[in-house]
């Protein structure tokens, strides 16, 4: 309490030096008062309210500091209303900017680096004004910028926890009074640092002292000290938190427009950028200047006694800070026209900037799917800088940022697709279609929102018109999808059209017939909805039309894994790391098989790091490089690794050709610093027979212009080697049908393919006729064959191995399935069957694997399923638009819950009736499930009332609602379950 009572105080006296400051300037001007009643009228509004706008700021800067712009704005209305009731006076505009923020000051933080949006300066003012050192939540690292410029000039020390001299750094920063910036941060802070966080000095003999473990130190008031952490979400444990001043320095939108207009226009226009930023210096100098200026006239007018126009060191005083004042205002006015010419050039790129501001985003939130998927703001900026320098150049303004806005969204979706697992390349698409639309003003939030929940209710009270074909949960679904705007009717025209909808909920393929009636016009996340609700199978071949009808084919035909790609975008400080997936080993064939310089690789794990450390110190200097596989392993230890990375492997200390390579399954010990400067690659199978083939064939050996040819009989070599990749698809693909597919699931990978066709090879050019018993055996019984424990599975093995390895393949098209999509092309150049695979559809239906039609309704309903709980992880806390807040879905669920509850069992009319017997040993069991019963009732009752009045925490909680539902939904279940007895 007594920390608030000092902020309250320091933020009042702030404010009221302001207003004596202004009172003094009112009272000296003489005989232009009337020209400045206005203004003395404002001054007194401002006074008036300046009691509730100091309590609004300093509670904003005692609490807010850790939440969102949109919650710290929620808060301050809500306190602006209790203000209102309670007879406070404050401003109806209140902001922390207006009542606590120095422009000069605002605009010298501006220039080292604080993005300009308000966001952001609130965060500047809370730093400075804060008891409490501040604890900075920075994970693209904006804070960190800021606080080394501003504190360049100020002698600042930088350093991490991890350093061995970070205690004697603080200990002379204390005793000088010098800025510290402390890195780098986890959830945990040293305990050695407590007494600087909470400021505990002590003064002897006039002198403040402080004690930091043993030693007992001169403390300076000049001493500043900083914290900023990459984590994106941490959680701080109470003791933590009240030690610090936690600040959400996430970018906002606003911010990070600014900075990539910025870049954009240095970059196309090198002269108006610079002339701009000249320009912003000037502007800061003079208005400190003008700053100056004011304060020394109100001294001059502070010190005069009786009439100020007898006093003649004031008159000359006021009259050369006149003369100054016009002249800097004049130059002030020159300055904001020219800047103003330069603004509307600089806009004119705008779209460039909320283009790619949006993508970001789109890039940051992936994060919460998984947490290798880290991309720091550095990495995504020099995208941004290549996709400006390569992209196509025009003098025609708008073609050249549609084409900028095209090479970038390109760019990215490669580059991120990379590090992506299979599941989530489709995700990500989709995520950037929707992101890119929002911006655009086309997504309704309340429909995107349904497609993804299917809504939220307890009880359907229409009856289903067609129980034999449409489950509950869809008419349930249609029923709740009948309130959107565009589907209003929608349950009654089922209810009247049965039979026309049913032969959609019939159709191989209902997302592309056309709908009955009126709803054939339907496009866009509407049509699937409806789609959602009769047929969730094909969400995503729906998904794949609605994201090339509005980005185009490129967004769902991810890139094949391209090693020798992502080593060229990598440089010798930035670390190569394959994200493993089960089956995966990019080492056995992907580095060794290049002519790379290995020198060193190591499986980490306990008592291995050390080892690793001087591998890497080692190749640093000589130019090699080091693989260091299962990092996973090996947690205790990357701390370790981190600190070799940010302080060994510089520009400055290591040789260009050094690599290091890293594997490891996802983990959230993963040091994110690393993450997100390195390159991130995945190697899994990709989803598809297509995809499939094509990544065999554009993959090393067959992308090999010397293996491609090498074979003496050209013509069967070439179609014995599709066949195999065909072979090779099939089996890796099975595994998506489940039990269906095999009865136990294997991992096949790349090596088992490679020895497959440099055996077919090897018998080609060593045999006259082919010998394909001997090829069946080593390919279906060890290569393949040998990962097979089932009998039935290997019998399926050979089985579809029998398809590629017979005499009929030297048949002209001779077909691999059923249909007339796939069959072996004609013999030919590389490129034709390149051309030939890109010709395939993307879908690839059960028959070809030889399963009946209906055998993907599961895996696909799994994939749906997959998709949109992907997507709900990265959607914020609240919704905006016309749609119902996630409080407002909670407080309405559990009302429902709540007047549904059964009333308890009364427990002594049932004793009566069935009362405890030797021959009737149940009644026993069915007592006791009664007062269990009860038991549940009750548990439910309170919580759902405290529920109902906890509106701050269901808020806290809003992203929980679903749990929430299923959770409430298995107890009653249970109770149900639990009762075993119908008693009336």
């Amino acid at each position: 309490m007594n920390n608030r009572k000092k902020e309250l105080e320091n933020n009042i006296e702030i404010c009221s030096q302001k207003l004596v400051r202004a009172e003094k300037l009112i009272s000296g001007l003489g005989g232009e008062k009337d020209r400045w009643t206005e203004a003395a009228r404002l001054l007194g509004i401002r006074y008036t309210d300046l009691t509730g706008d100091v309590l609004l700021s300093s509670g904003t800067v005692a609490y807010l500091g850790a939440f969102t712009v949109d919650y710290r704005l929620e808060c301050q209305k809500q306190w602006q209303v209790l203000c209102k009731e309670k007879h406070i006076p404050c401003s109806n505009d209140f902001s922390l900017s207006n009542t606590l923020g120095d422009p000069v000051k605002i605009r010298a933080w501006q220039i080292a680096g604080l993005p300009i949006d308000s966001f952001s300066i609130d965060n500047g003012i809370i730093v400075s004004n804060s008891r409490r050192w501040a604890l900075m939540i920075d994970p693209q690292r904006q804070a960190n910028k800021w606080i080394k410029n501003m504190e360049k000039a100020n002698k600042l020390s930088v350093i991490k926890l991890s350093d061995t001299n970070y205690v004697r750094i603080l200990e002379n920063a204390i005793q000088f009074g010098t800025p510290v910036l402390l890195e780098n941060i986890g959830e945990e802070l040293d305990a050695f640092i407590e007494p600087i966080l909470l400021k505990l000095t002590f003064k002897q003999q006039g002198v403040e002292y402080m004690r930091l473990g043993e030693n007992i130190i001169e403390y300076s008031r000049d001493f500043k000290f900083y914290m900023t952490t990459r984590l994106r979400n941490p959680h701080y444990f109470p003791e933590v938190a009240v030690k610090v001043c936690l600040l959400n320095f996430m970018i906002t939108p606003l911010g990070l427009q600014d900075q990539l207009l910025g870049i954009v226009a240095a970059k196309e226009k090198p002269e108006l950028e610079e002339k701009k930023n000249k320009l912003i210096i000037e502007s800061a100098a003079n208005k400190k200047q003008l700053k100056e200026i004011e304060d020394k006239i109100l001294e001059v007018l502070s010190k005069s006694e009786g009439n100020i126009l007898e006093d003649e060191t004031a008159i000359k005083v006021l009259s050369s800070s006149k003369e100054l004042s016009e002249e800097i205002s004049e130059k002030q006015e020159i300055a904001s026209v020219t800047e103003m010419q330069i603004d509307a050039t600089r806009m004119g790129y705008k779209p460039v900037a909320v283009h790619s501001a949006t993508l970001f985003f789109c890039i940051s939130d992936l994060a919460n799917i998984e947490p290798m998927y880290q991309y720091s703001l550095i990495w995504f900026i020099n995208l941004y800088i290549q996709s400006i320098a390569n992209s196509k150049k025009s003098d025609d303004l708008k073609e050249r940022i549609e084409n900028i806005i095209e090479h970038f969204t390109v760019s990215i979706y490669n580059n991120v697709c990379r590090s992506l697992f299979e599941k989530d390349k489709l995700l990500f698409s989709l995520l950037l279609t929707i992101g890119i639309m929002k911006g655009e003003d086309k997504i309704d939030d309340e429909v995107w929102r349904f497609l993804l929940t299917g809504g939220v209710a307890l009880d359907n009270p229409y009856l289903n018109p067609a129980p034999e074909w449409l489950t509950d949960k869809s008419w349930a679904e249609i029923v709740r999808a009948s309130n959107l705007k565009n589907l209003h009717g929608l349950m009654d025209h089922i209810r009247e059209n049965v039979l026309k909808w049913k032969m959609i909920y019939d159709s191989a393929k209902p997302h592309e017939e056309a709908f009955p009636g009126i709803w054939k016009t339907l496009v866009g996340l509407d049509r699937m909805i409806i789609l959602r609700c009769l047929r969730p199978d094909k969400i995503i071949p729906a998904t794949q039309d609605f994201i090339t009808e509005n980005m185009g084919r490129t967004y769902i035909e991810p890139p094949t894994f391209d090693l020798a790609g992502s080593y060229n975008d990598s440089n010798c400080c930035a670390p190569l790391i394959f994200v493993l997936s089960p089956g995966a080993d990019p080492m056995a064939g992907e580095v060794k098989k290049k002519d790379f310089k290995l020198k060193s690789t190591i499986s980490l794990g306990q008592g291995q790091g050390p080892i690793a450390a001087k591998m890497i110190c080692q190749a640093i200097i000589d130019g090699t490089w080091v693989v260091l596989q299962n990092c996973h392993l090996a947690t205790s230890w990357m701390p370790a690794l981190e600190k070799i990375c940010e302080e060994m492997i510089v520009p400055e200390n290591t040789h260009e050709k050094f690599r290091l390579w890293l594997t490891s399954y996802p983990s959230e010990k993963f040091p994110v610093s690393i993450l997100q400067n390195g390159i991130k690659m995945t190697n899994e199978p990709p989803k598809g027979v297509r995809a499939n083939l094509l990544r065999s064939y554009l993959n090393d050996p067959v992308s090999d212009p010397a293996f491609f040819t090498s074979c003496q009989k050209q013509e069967m070599w070439q179609k014995l080697l599709f066949g195999l990749c065909f072979f090779h698809a099939l089996v890796q693909e099975r595994k998506n049908f489940g039990p269906l597919g095999w009865n136990i699931p294997y991992e096949f990978n790349e090596s088992d393919l490679r020895i497959s066709m440099r055996q077919i090879q090897m018998f080609l050019n060593e045999y006259e006729e082919i010998p394909f018993e001997a090829l069946t055996y080593l390919t279906g019984e060890c290569n393949y064959g040998g990962r097979v424990t089932d009998d039935k599975d290997r019998r399926l093995l050979l089985s579809l191995l029998s398809i590629v390895y017979n005499k009929d393949i030297e048949q002209e098209k001779y077909k691999l399935s059923p249909g007339d999509d796939y069959y072996i092309p004609p013999h030919g150049p590389y490129q034709s069957y390149i051309d030939y695979l890109r010709s395939l559809p993307i879908a690839t239906h059960p028959e070809v694997f030889g399963l009946h039609e209906n055998a993907d309704i599961t895996k696909d309903n799994q994939e749906t399923n997959q998709l949109f709980s992907g997507v709900l992880l990265t959607l914020p806390r609240q919704v905006g638009g016309g749609g119902k807040s996630p409080q407002e879905t909670v407080e309405d669920l559990a009302r429902d819950i709540l007047s549904k509850l059964p009333n308890d069992f009364n427990l002594e009319a049932v004793m009566k009736k069935y009362p405890v017997l030797y021959e009737e040993s149940m009644n026993t069991v069915l007592r006791q499930e009664l007062i269990r019963f009860n038991r549940w009732g009750g548990l439910f009752s309170l919580t759902l009332q405290k529920l109902n009045g906890a509106k701050m925490f269901v808020f806290m909680i809003s992203t929980s609602f679903r749990q929430l539902q299923a959770f409430y939904n298995k107890l009653l279940l249970q109770m149900l379950f639990e009762s075993r007895f119908k008693i009336t």
